[in-house]
């Protein structure tokens, strides 16, 4: 983690007959997701940004995104994809943005602990370690999947349930950092490969939050992946095997202007953004149709 933040499931309703519901499933592929008339992210392929594949959404490369995790929510913002954060939204901010014709990614941290969290008590001391920089957090000692598989699982489990697409799991890459325990790369392929495995137990897509180095090994296992300053650090061609096995590569720059970044996200098929390190509304997008 460098900076902050860093199938559509719903709850069952009455059991139609067959017939009835293949009616409705023939009439839904005739008609237009409420409120989605005027946006351009709807009318190029229902707001998706990808596809299905074993009942769970893959967004493709290139797909546009936004990605806010603090302010008010600006569900207008005219792009296929949005990544919010899962505590601070309830369900009706997930169906605003499905009528308006957006996929939306549930923002989860799963490496860190976070003391602001409505269950960050019941995350006992022996494995929260050192501080990542940022306040109230601390790495998560992710050996004790004991301990951390029955969180996480509540936590993915309240994505699904609030309606989301997918999750975007952060501080993935704690074996790289200095945790206060001696985790190491094996421990964190472990981990990484568990947290995806409940996602898509779940029926949510997920997403390989930064974590370069693992990418060969881990690509297979997730749906898209979600990286920061690849371009700052001249890492971006590491995230290749994502977009070469037709997995979007949601990206942000927070230092680099445009110029500097957009022309190799277009010819590595990332969809890049410039965003402020609190990740509010304001947004920059690389230029479409031109380096």
């Amino acid at each position: 983690m460098r900076a902050r933040g860093t199938v559509r499931r719903t709850r069952p309703g009455p059991v139609l007959p067959v017939l009835v519901v293949a009616l409705l499933v023939l009439l839904a592929g005739c008609t237009a997701a409420p409120g989605s008339e005027g946006s351009s992210a709807a009318k190029s392929g229902g707001g998706s940004g990808g596809s299905e594949r074993g009942g769970l959404w893959r967004p493709a490369p290139g797909t546009g995104w936004q990605w806010q995790l603090s302010g008010k929510l600006d569900p207008t913002v005219d792009v296929p994809v949005y990544d919010i954060d899962g505590f601070d939204h309830d369900a009706s901010a997930v169906a605003d943005l499905h009528r308006r014709g957006r996929k939306v990614i549930c923002y989860l941290s799963t490496g860190a602990w976070e003391d602001f969290r409505p269950d960050a008590g019941k995350f006992p001391a022996s494995v929260r370690g050192e501080g990542n920089g940022w306040e109230g957090e601390r790495w998560l000692d992710i050996r004790r999947t004991d301990i951390l598989e029955p969180l996480m699982e509540k936590r993915i489990e309240m994505c699904a349930r609030k309606g989301f697409d997918a999750v975007e799991p952060d501080n993935m890459d704690g074996y790289r950092n200095r945790t206060g325990f001696p985790l190491t790369a094996a421990d964190q392929l472990r981990y990484n490969r568990l947290i995806a495995r409940i996602a898509h137990r779940h029926g949510l897509a997920v997403g390989l939050k930064n974590d370069l180095g693992q990418i060969p090994e881990l690509e297979p296992d997730f749906d898209f992946a979600v990286n920061e300053q690849c371009a700052q650090y001249g890492e971006c061609e590491t995230l290749t095997p994502f977009v070469k096995a037709g997995k979007a590569v949601f990206h942000v720059e927070y230092e680099l202007p445009l110029a500097r970044f957009c022309a190799d996200s277009k010819r590595l098929g990332l969809s890049s953004l410039r965003k402020r390190y609190e990740l509010g509304v304001w947004r920059q997008e690389c230029p479409k149709g031109r380096s």
